[in-house]
């Protein structure tokens, strides 16, 4: 169905979707090239919220060209949009436009659009594809697609370790166990996420910004702290720069005080208990999901992602492993061990790279890695 040239053309607007790494949240990242009689005529990817989708951006490019856009292909990363949100929909545009022949990666997850947008088209008389490097395009966007359909934003866990597993000393010292290399790519992670996550013992115990310094980025992320009973000292550096959300297990009685002080210095406090008398993880995770949170990038201690973990809350994990030893000292977790070893705790190898002199590694938990496959999705039987 696709040939080499279909396939050159979508990985172009791949790569124009990248570029709205950083920028596109909460709106999926999408790229669009646009093409006749074999040659580019158009290219764009989504602005920020409220500007300009990738398809629009394309159609501008080619008339800024002195290109006419009829009886073109458009190539785009995502299903275009058939609804009215901060801007028109996009599959009007294209069949105003004249645009015969439409290659879409995958079907867009949002419930308002899933389909709509390519039987639009389909009814307009064009020609429509769908499923065309569609993993590829659902790797740029699994934070919008997790959003979409589980309500909740993919969460990565990132982990600096010693070959052995260990985080930091007994003592709790740990910095730097990871090369400067590793801190770097580390940012870019950050960077790419709408929030950043950590607990109140890591804020005790390092004093951490949370927010991107390595590289450079044109926006900072929401950063989110953990602190059930609201201990946060009100010098944490936390409480400066970047919006600060507090999520805690309550904001009245005896954390009343606490709370209004936070308030005061700018922190949003919200209390999201659980019947333990902690904070309900899920329900934190369901929260920032409401707020256009796609991807949250987490950094805490073992006693956080031992909660993410045992809560069902965590996608993969991102793990920097220095070539090292550390012995009997703090480990990533503290989970209790399972009673038989085929129900320990699965994941899927995503991707191995060597950074610096440490070895970066992706895992996915098993059900993640699975929701991380589209085929069924994207197929063209299914547009």
């Amino acid at each position: 169905m696709f040939s080499d040239f279909d396939r050159l053309q979508m990985r172009l607007a791949l790569a124009l979707a990248e570029r709205g790494l950083y920028t596109t949240s909460p709106n999926p990242r999408v790229g669009c090239v646009l093409v006749k009689n074999g040659k580019v005529i158009g290219e764009g990817f989504t602005q920020p919220a409220g500007q300009d989708h990738a398809e629009i951006c394309a159609l501008k490019d080619a008339r800024s060209r002195g290109h006419t856009t009829v009886g073109s292909t458009a190539y785009v990363t995502l299903e275009p949009c058939s609804h009215f949100g901060c801007t028109p929909p996009c599959a009007n545009i294209l069949i105003e436009s004249g645009i015969s022949r439409v290659i879409a990666a995958m079907r867009d997850p949002n419930s308002q659009v899933s389909g709509r947008g390519l039987a639009m088209l389909r009814n307009a008389g064009m020609e429509v594809h769908c499923g065309l490097l569609a993993q590829e395009a659902q790797e740029l966007n699994v934070g919008f697609v997790s959003r979409m359909t589980r309500n909740v934003p993919w969460v990565r866990l990132k982990i600096a370790a010693t070959l052995d597993g260990c985080t930091a000393l007994p003592d709790g010292r740990s910095q730097w166990i990871t090369s400067d290399a590793a801190r770097r790519d580390g940012h870019a992670w950050r960077a790419r996420s709408c929030a950043t996550l950590t607990g109140i013992g890591t804020v005790k115990k390092d004093d951490p910004q949370m927010n991107v310094r390595a590289v450079s980025t044109p926006r900072q992320p929401l950063r989110v702290l953990v602190d059930s009973r609201l201990s946060i000292p009100l010098d944490a550096k936390l409480l400066s720069g970047a919006p600060l959300l507090i999520v805690c297990e309550s904001d009245d009685g005896e954390c009343a005080k606490r709370a209004h002080s936070l308030r005061k210095a700018g922190a949003e406090v919200i209390a999201l208990p659980n019947l333990s008398g902690k904070v309900d993880l899920q329900a934190a995770l369901r929260m920032l999901a409401a707020r256009g949170i796609n991807e949250l990038h987490v950094e805490a201690g073992y006693r956080i992602n031992s909660s993410l973990l045992r809560a069902g809350c965590v996608d993969e994990l991102l793990l920097y492993i220095d070539p090292s030893l550390l012995g009997n000292a703090i480990g990533m977790f503290n989970l209790d061990p399972p009673l038989e070893l085929d129900r320990r705790i699965r994941l899927r190898y995503h991707s191995v790279q060597q950074i610096g002199k440490d070895l970066r590694i992706l895992a996915r938990l098993i059900l993640a890695a699975e929701f991380g496959d589209l085929s069924k999705m994207s197929s063209d039987t299914l547009s």
